[in-house]
């Protein structure tokens, strides 16, 4: 269900010294205009056999941080690539990212991510968010990656870590304002935070949280700040501070702050409610497809797939796709989705099984084995990420978070 642009104090942030916001420029025709994606509607130059793929787009990567970067007035770009890069593979996604000037850094939440990217050839900074033991800190503070500590006595664990290292280890520190899952309770931040400045080989880098992405924001931006406010009396510098998701670069420019931190809107999707603002032309960066492996005419009383959920009541062709919930293709996509082969859009019916999905072509046999199917990316508004989660009845997230990293992956 959409969620309606909810309005934000607007005063909280100046009024307790977060930096200016200009306004940002609205999208202009250009940027707002259809998107073609970048092989056309005739499918993929890269699927070469019948399983399914997915394509990742370099040039709607770059296309959506830009467009990031305009709504936030050129704030610095932290961007999310946590679990496995939102389904189109961290190593992929992360050296893309890594490429583009408005990106300063990239985030991840598990240890093992942010050495992989490391690995990869990532070079700029890779924040790891979540929890890490003092054995993965040695690792991690090995490859230069920033940590996010948020517990008790952390200070100390970081204290020994630059000691054996002989180098200042960058931290950003976590808080909870109110999501009450990750961070230290803002309640007692403030000697929790000066006992970590005042560990000698520890430089703060920056100070977050997380939104609860509700009408409760404007308190966490106003606990967030008041901390921030309080220490810097204190002479304590806490950093670039972020707290901005995919949701507060759409509906909260006051927790824009020093840097943003997005994820879902780099790949190309909305967060919800996002889509009806205009206030940015997304370009989804991915497209899930397979061939067609079969077509068939079924004669009126014909069922199709498991539990019959389907039946023909007149002679009807049908193709089927190889591809299922086990690939991540959502099982609810029979509830309205549509697949694009060729210039056609196509029903999905029956039932989404583990490994293929069936749809109705109609009175005429208008596709054949071997036709590239897409059911997921840029080439139609049917089947953009948003629309197939909005069909389907699941988050936009699942759509990204739930292909599986078993699909071949090309990067064009």
């Amino acid at each position: 269900m959409a969620i309606s642009r909810r309005v934000f104090l607007s005063g909280t942030a100046a009024a307790l010294g977060a930096p200016a916001l200009a306004s940002p420029q609205s999208p202009s025709d250009e940027q707002l205009r259809p998107y073609a994606a970048p092989t056309g509607r005739a499918g993929p130059r890269s699927l070469l056999g019948y399983d399914p793929a997915i394509d990742v787009y370099v040039s709607a990567f770059r296309h959506n941080v830009a467009e990031v970067s305009r709504i936030c007035s050129g704030r610095p770009i932290l961007a999310v690539v946590k679990n496995n890069g939102y389904g189109l593979g961290l190593t992929n996604v992360g050296p893309i990212l890594d490429g583009m000037d408005e990106v300063i850094g990239l985030a991840v939440v598990k240890p093992d991510q942010a050495i992989a990217l490391r690995d990869a050839g990532v070079r700029k900074p890779i924040l790891l968010m979540g929890l890490f033991s003092e054995q993965d800190g040695e690792e991690l503070v090995a490859r230069n990656i920033q940590l996010a500590p948020y517990t008790e006595g952390v200070h100390q664990v970081l204290g020994r870590l630059a000691a054996k290292f002989d180098r200042e280890i960058p931290v950003h520190l976590y808080l909870d304002t109110g999501m009450n899952r990750v961070g230290v309770p803002f309640r007692r931040a403030v000697p929790w935070i000066e006992a970590i400045s005042n560990e000698a080989g520890i430089r703060i880098e920056g100070t977050f949280m997380g939104l609860t992405e509700a009408d409760f924001d404007s308190e966490q931006l106003r606990r967030l700040l008041e901390v921030a406010a309080t220490l810097r009396r204190r002479g304590v510098n806490l950093g670039r501070l972020h707290a901005a998701s995919s949701h507060g670069v759409f509906f909260r420019p006051n927790a824009f702050l020093d840097m943003v931190r997005p994820g879902l809107v780099l790949y190309g999707a909305y967060p919800s409610g996002g889509m009806a603002t205009n206030l940015a032309n997304l370009r989804p960066a991915f497209r899930l497809h397979a061939r067609v492996v079969r077509v068939e005419r079924l004669e009126a009383g014909d069922g199709v797939s498991y539990g019959r959920n389907y039946i023909a009541n007149r002679p009807t062709w049908v193709a089927t796709l190889p591809i299922g919930h086990a690939d991540g293709y959502p099982r609810n996509a029979v509830n309205g989705c549509e697949v694009l082969i060729g210039d056609g859009l196509y029903k999905v019916i029956g039932a989404v099984s583990a490994s293929h999905t069936i749809v109705e072509l109609g009175d005429q046999k208008r596709v054949e084995i071997g036709d590239i199917a897409t059911l997921i990316g840029p080439e139609d508004p049917a089947v953009y990420p948003n629309t197939v989660a909005e069909r389907a009845g699941i988050s936009v997230y699942d759509v990204l978070m739930h292909l599986s990293a078993r699909l071949p992956k090309h990067i064009v």
